[in-house]
């Protein structure tokens, strides 16, 4: 089998435009989530978001651009360059013929659905714009990373709702595990924070109207957030030959079905994730240190994934950092798992690891050490991303120090 690993790294969301800006905000224990600066967050009740803030697309693309790219596919592109660009490679000949993308998203084109019906129903118009399907479609981002970069093996996208990243990151370091592929560009965006978007899942009454505070006793619940991540995953043979940084290695990947409930999750689907993934990475339980937790602030999924956790691990549970950078940048949800990595590769790479914020009260269904408020200096080996979504769907990942 091939080794797999990580030489570049890029991301827009509520922390930062990039990689750099988003990390600082990370180890600051910054908060990105906000008042919302969207069309008619009055008739909202949730209005508080993790927005991409100072943005305009005009200054990243032209005119033409702009009408094929809705906001999920910009935020992609955006953080692919910063990817690329950190990894240095071309994709030309061979590489070109053997790389590929993978992208997670839930919703597409949310925004693009979002104005074209505002357009048929509220103001009565009879014609869309004729490339209205091509810029909502799901795989829209990963079509267009294809074709800005010359990408001619495996590209598609992955809908796993709020794990549609981490199933994306899978998949991507099983070709290039398996020999499948040289290179894949991998990850995932998601840009719901319009009225629509927002308004449906306030109909799930899973959503907070102040703060996101995973783990926290007292918690109200999600803040959505948008943005994208986006990584270079390498064989490690053709990086290490040709002198590249590597952030971090993949070392594992699983996933498993609840195959119980559409939206309440399992501890048992969540743990056979966690244990398969820590056993497909073939580490001992005891090597991990860190897990970024899919701690989504909602006091089902919380103390679910901390009892998961316990069964995993057993008595290492308590040995272990857990938290949840949803606190800070809100739930990007079919891209939160690849803005999350980040905060992986923060703790293999520097040492850091990244708080969960707005923590207040412990809660004994949460006993876990979840990092509180303050990020934490920390020798991390092995590090865990967990996500887990709507419809019982688990995928996590495994990454060990470069």
């Amino acid at each position: 089998m091939k080794r797999v690993v990580i030489t570049g790294a890029g991301t827009i969301n509520a922390l930062g435009h990039n990689v750099p800006d988003t990390l600082a905000a990370m180890r600051e224990g910054r908060c990105g989530i906000g008042p919302l600066d969207i069309r008619d967050v009055d008739r909202l009740a949730v209005k508080i978001g993790g927005q991409v803030r100072d943005y305009d697309e005009a200054t990243h693309f032209n005119r033409q651009q702009t009408a094929l790219y809705d906001r999920f596919t910009q935020f992609t592109l955006i953080a692919a360059e910063e990817a690329v660009a950190q990894s240095g490679l071309k994709f030309t000949g061979e590489l070109s013929a053997t790389s590929g993308v993978v992208l997670g998203t839930a919703g597409g084109g949310v925004n693009t659905w979002d104005e074209n019906y505002r357009n048929v129903y509220e103001a009565g118009k009879n014609r869309v714009h004729p490339f209205v399907v091509p810029k909502l479609m799901n795989n829209a981002a990963a079509s267009h990373l294809s074709m800005e970069y010359n990408l001619k093996g495996p590209s598609f996208s992955v809908a796993t709702a709020c794990a549609s990243s981490n199933h994306a990151m899978g998949q991507a370091f099983w070709m290039i595990r398996s020999g499948m592929a040289r290179a894949m560009l991998t990850g995932g965006s998601e840009a719901m924070l319009c009225f629509g978007g927002v308004k449906a899942w306030e109909g799930l009454r899973v959503m907070s109207k102040e703060a996101c505070r995973p783990f926290s006793l007292g918690r109200s619940g999600m803040v959505q957030g948008e943005g994208a991540g986006v990584f270079v995953f390498e064989e490690r043979g053709h990086a290490v030959k040709r002198g590249a940084d590597i952030l971090a290695e993949v070392v594992g990947f699983a996933m498993s079905s609840d195959a119980s409930d559409i939206v309440m999750p399992s501890k048992q689907g969540a743990a056979r994730a966690i244990s398969a993934a820590v056993a497909d990475a073939r580490v001992a339980p005891e090597s991990v240190g860190y897990i970024n937790a899919h701690g989504t602030g909602t006091a089902a999924n919380d103390k679910t994934e901390c009892a998961a956790v316990a069964d995993a691990f057993g008595a290492h549970a308590d040995d272990l950092m857990i938290s949840s950078t949803k606190s800070m940048h809100g739930h990007l949800i079919g891209g939160t798992g690849a803005v999350e990595l980040l905060a992986c590769i923060m703790a293999l790479r520097d040492g850091v690891v990244a708080p969960t914020i707005g923590y207040e009260e412990p809660d004994p269904e949460c006993a876990l050490d979840v990092v509180p408020n303050v990020a934490r200096e920390a020798k991390v080996d092995v590090a865990l991303s967990n996500a887990f979504a709507f419809g019982g769907l688990n995928a996590v990942l495994a990454l060990r120090a470069a």
